[in-house]
């Protein structure tokens, strides 16, 4: 119920926002924009080399050999291109350049940790997310905290390999996302979720990829068995195993487990300067 919540929010934000939205539709990119956007918040202006620069944020992911320092640099000026991201004033001729966030990456980023937090209240009643609604201030004490220990953490890092099929593929996510949020969890089978009508080509359109990319990355996890159709070979009507969903909700734990671990810190901080 929880996953399922956090996959439909996950396709709100994108509806909201597509291109922003597609940053997070990867794995790769997921963590290049975490890592990123901490590395904004842990400015310190003592120090002119902290803060996001592209030294910075290319040391911190070749490091985990996450992507190339190429790839990094390729994903700097997209973020630039498209504006959600700027120079900081006065940094536009200065070595090494600081680039801060733009007011929409700002909303996005709040709204991505909400949602993650409702999602996280949902499983045990809590008010995370209303706590975290009231005091915007945790937002940078619990956003780099997150990002670091997911990108520390192999476990989160390198998804298993059914989830990695689709999460180290462009828009990935997205798809995964959209069949998670849409798979009946009353009527199960014994070993699969069904998820209803599948049409390949307006499913391509919604999410901004090529049908072909799409139908390949379906072929190759049904040959895994992760997914299926109902209705060979007009292939409209789809399933996912049991086996994905448990694989996909196991590694999302380990993000789940960093969140909250965040927030409770980031709420003890809170509270003792209150005191």
């Amino acid at each position: 119920m929880s996953i399922r919540f956090l996959a439909g929010q996950t396709r709100g934000m994108f509806d909201a926002g597509p291109r922003l939205a597609r940053l997070l539709a990867s794995h790769q990119r997921w963590l290049l924009t975490q890592t990123a956007y901490a590395l904004h918040l842990e400015y310190d202006p003592r120090d002119p080399t902290s803060g996001f620069t592209a030294v910075r944020l290319t040391g911190r992911i070749t490091a985990h050999k996450v992507a190339s320092r190429n790839t990094v640099l390729a994903f700097i000026e997209e973020l630039y291109t498209y504006r959600f991201i700027t120079h900081t004033p006065g940094d536009e001729r200065r070595r090494p350049r600081h680039f801060e966030p733009a007011n929409v990456s700002h909303q996005a980023m709040f709204g991505w940790i909400h949602a993650n937090l409702a999602a996280l209240d949902l499983l045990d009643g809590g008010e995370r997310a209303t706590f975290f609604q009231a005091n915007p201030a945790l937002m940078k004490l619990v956003q780099p905290r997150i990002a670091r220990h997911c990108l520390e953490d192999a476990a989160w890092r390198e998804p298993p390999e059914q989830v990695a099929q689709f999460l180290w593929t462009e828009a990935g996510g997205l798809v995964v996302d959209n069949f998670i949020s849409r798979m009946d969890i009353e009527n199960t089978e014994s070993d699969r979720f069904v998820v209803g009508r599948v049409e390949t080509r307006a499913l391509a359109a919604d999410f901004m990829m090529s049908r072909t990319h799409l139908q390949r990355l379906l072929a190759k996890a049904a040959q895994r068995g992760c997914v299926g159709w109902r209705d060979e070979p007009r292939k409209t009507r789809l399933w996912i195993s049991r086996d994905f969903v448990e694989e996909y909700c196991a590694w999302q734990a380990v993000k789940f487990a960093y969140v909250d671990e965040a927030f409770e810190w980031a709420k003890a901080r809170i509270e003792e300067m209150a005191v």
